[in-house]
C-alpha cells in the first residue's frame, strides 16, 4: 500500500533529521583569557604542585585568594587534552563549588575560571553534564549571558549550547530559564565573530532536537536569524540556516511556515542557494524544502523568488548530498503543489533532472525521484482528463528524458520498494488497459541485482 503524500513528506522529515541528530553537537572551550580579564597563563602538565584533595580544601576556604587558585588549578586539569580530568573533578565534589562562585559578581575572575571549568566539564559526556545541570548551574549561566565582561557570557554561551544540545531535556530546561531574551539581545549588539559564531551556534541548538522546542517559545528568534542569514561568516550563516530548518520544520503545521516567511527570510534563502559552501548551502535548502510542505500559497512564495531553477541546477551539477537535498524540496512541491505550479516545475527542467537521478543506487534518492515523476504524471492525468490535451505530456518528457528506460532497468532493484514503484509507474501510466491484462502477474520483487538484465514475469519492456 502506497503512503499519502503528507506521509511521505513526514518519512523525509523524520530521515532527515536523523541525518542532522549525528552532527556534532558539542564545543569544548578554546578560549585564550584576555588581558582585560588577567595575564595569559601557561596550562601546566598533571605533574602539580597540588593534589586534588588539597585542591578541594582550598575552594572551601574564605580566603578568596586560595579560592581563586584552586579554582585556576582545577580548569587546567579540565584542560589538559588529550585527557583531562573530568571525572576525577566530578568525584571530588568541586561542581557544587563551581557553581556557587559563578555568582560571586564581586570577583569576575572567579566567575571566569569557574564558568570554564564547568564549559569544560559539559563540553563532554552527558552524564557529566546532568551533574551540572542537577547542581543548579543553568539559572545562573543564563544570567551570566549579561555580564560586563564579554569573556565570561561568552564561556556561559558555550556552557549553555552543550547543555542545550544535549537533549530536549535539557534544551526545554534553557529555555525555561529564559535565555531566548539575553541570548537575542547579545546577537543584537554585533559582538566580535567568535562570540557570534557562538550565540548562533547556541541559538541553534536551542531550535534543534525532538519532540520540537515549544514554537511559542522560540519564534521570537526569528526576526534575528533573518539578520543572521545576511553575515558573510560562513560558520554563522550555516547555523543560523539550520536553525531556521528546525524553526520550519512543521510537521503539516502551516502557521510555523508562516512565520519564516513573514519574518522576510525567503529572498535572501533564494541567494543563498548559489552559496559555495556546502555548510550553508543544505540547511539552506532544507528551509526551502521545508516551506514548500506548506499550503499553496506558501510554496507559491518560494516559487516566486525564483528558486526552482537554482534547485533544479544543483539536482543536475551539484554533489550527491546536495543533489539530494534539492530533489527533497523540489519533490515536497509535486507532492502537493498545484498542477499550475508542477507545470511550472516541469517548464524548469525538473523531469529531465529528476529522470538523471534514477541511474543512481542509493535508494533514497529512488524513491525520492520515483514519487516525484509520478506526481507529475498524476497531474499529466489530471490534464488530460480535463481535455487540456489527448494523451499524457508528461509521460512522454519522461520517456524523451531517457526516464522511460530507467524505470524499466529498476524492475531489477533489489529492493522491494523500488521495484513496486518502478512496475507501478509503468502499469499505470505506460501500459494499455489490454495489454496489462494479458501480462502475467509478477509474484515477489526480482533478488537479483540492478545490473541484472534477466526480464522476469511481470517486468515491463517497451523497447
Amino acid at each position: 500500500m502506497s503512503l499519502r503524500a503528507s506521509e511521505r513528506i513526514e518519512l523525509r522529515r523524520l530521515r532527515a533529521a536523523a541525518d542532522d541528530g549525528r552532527q556534532r553537537r558539542r564545543r569544548q572551550p578554546e578560549y585564550q583569557v584576555g588581558p582585560r580579564v588577567f595575564p595569559r597563563r601557561i596550562l601546566r602538565d598533571r605533574a602539580k604542585l597540588w593534589t586534588i584533595p588539597q585542591l578541594v580544601q582550598l575552594l572551601s576556604s574564605d580566603d578568596i585568594a586560595k579560592r581563586f587558585e584552586a579554582t585556576s588549578e582545577f580548569r587546567k586539569l579540565l584542560s589538559i587534552e588529550p585527557n583531562p580530568a573530568i571525572e576525577e573533578v566530578i568525584s571530588c565534589g568541586a561542581v557544587p563549588c563551581f557553581v556557587q562562585l559563578l555568582d560571586r559578581e564581586e570577583c569576575p575572575q572567579l566567575q571566569f575560571e569557574s564558568a570554564w571549568a564547568l564549559s569544560s566539564i559539559v563540553s563532554r559526556k552527558s552524564k557529566n553534564t546532568k551533574v551540572v545541570v542537577d547542581h543548579g548551574a543553568v539559572p545562573i549561566f543564563v544570567n551570566l549571558l549579561s555580564s560586563p565582561i564579554e569573556n565570561i557570557s561568552e564561556l556561559a554561551l558555550r556552557a549553555l549550547g552543550n547543555i542545550a544540545g544535549e537533549s530536549a531535556i535539557y534544551r526545554d530546561i534553557v529555555l525555561a530559564h529564559g535565555v531566548l531574551f539575553p541570548l537575542l539581545q547579545l546577537l543584537n549588539e554585533h559582538p566580535r565573530t567568535t562570540l557570534l559564531r557562538n550565540a548562533t551556534w547556541a541559538l541553534r541548538n536551542l531550535c534543534r532536537g525532538r519532540p520540537q522546542p515549544n514554537f511559542e517559545h522560540v519564534k521570537a528568534a526569528l526576526p534575528v536569524l533573518r539578520q543572521l542569514i545576511n553575515s558573510q561568516d560562513e560558520e554563522v550563516l550555516g547555523d543560523a540556516c539550520w536553525a531556521l530548518s528546525y524553526l520550519s520544520d512543521s510537521s503539516n503545521d502551516s502557521h510555523k511556515i508562516q512565520y519564516v516567511i513573514d519574518a522576510g527570510a525567503c529572498p535572501r534563502l533564494a541567494e543563498l542557494l548559489t552559496h559555495s559552501s556546502s555548510s550553508v548551502l543544505i540547511p539552506a535548502l532544507r528551509v526551502v524544502g521545508n516551506i514548500v510542505t506548506g499550503n499553496d500559497e506558501q510554496t507559491q512564495a518560494v516559487i516566486n523568488r525564483i528558486v526552482i531553477g537554482p534547485l533544479v541546477h544543483l539536482m543536475q551539477t551539484a554533489k550527491f548530498d546536495i543533489q539530494r537535498e534539492a530533489a527533497r524540496a523540489i519533490s515536497n512541491v509535486t507532492s502537493g503543489g498545484k498542477h499550475d505550479q508542477i507545470k511550472y516545475l516541469v517548464s524548469q527542467g525538473c523531469i529531465k533532472a529528476f529522470c538523471d537521478l534514477l541511474s543512481y543506487v542509493d535508494t533514497e534518492i529512488l524513491t525520492v525521484c520515483l514519487e516525484s515523476l509520478e506526481n507529475i504524471l498524476k497531474a499529466g492525468e489530471a490534464e488530460n482528463d480535463a481535455g487540456a490535451c489527448d494523451v499524457n505530456i508528461y509521460a512522454q518528457m519522461i520517456d524523451e528524458a531517457e526516464g522511460l528506460d530507467k524505470i524499466e532497468n529498476l524492475q531489477t532493484h533489489e529492493n522491494n520498494t523500488i521495484y513496486e514503484m518502478a512496475v507501478h509507474l509503468l502499469e499505470s501510466y505506460y501500459i494499455e488497459e489490454d495489454d496489462v491484462e494479458a501480462m502475467p502477474v509478477g509474484g515477489d520483487a526480482p533478488q537479483n541485482s540492478v545490473h541484472n538484465g534477466n526480464q522476469q514475469a511481470g517486468e515491463f519492456n517497451f523497447g
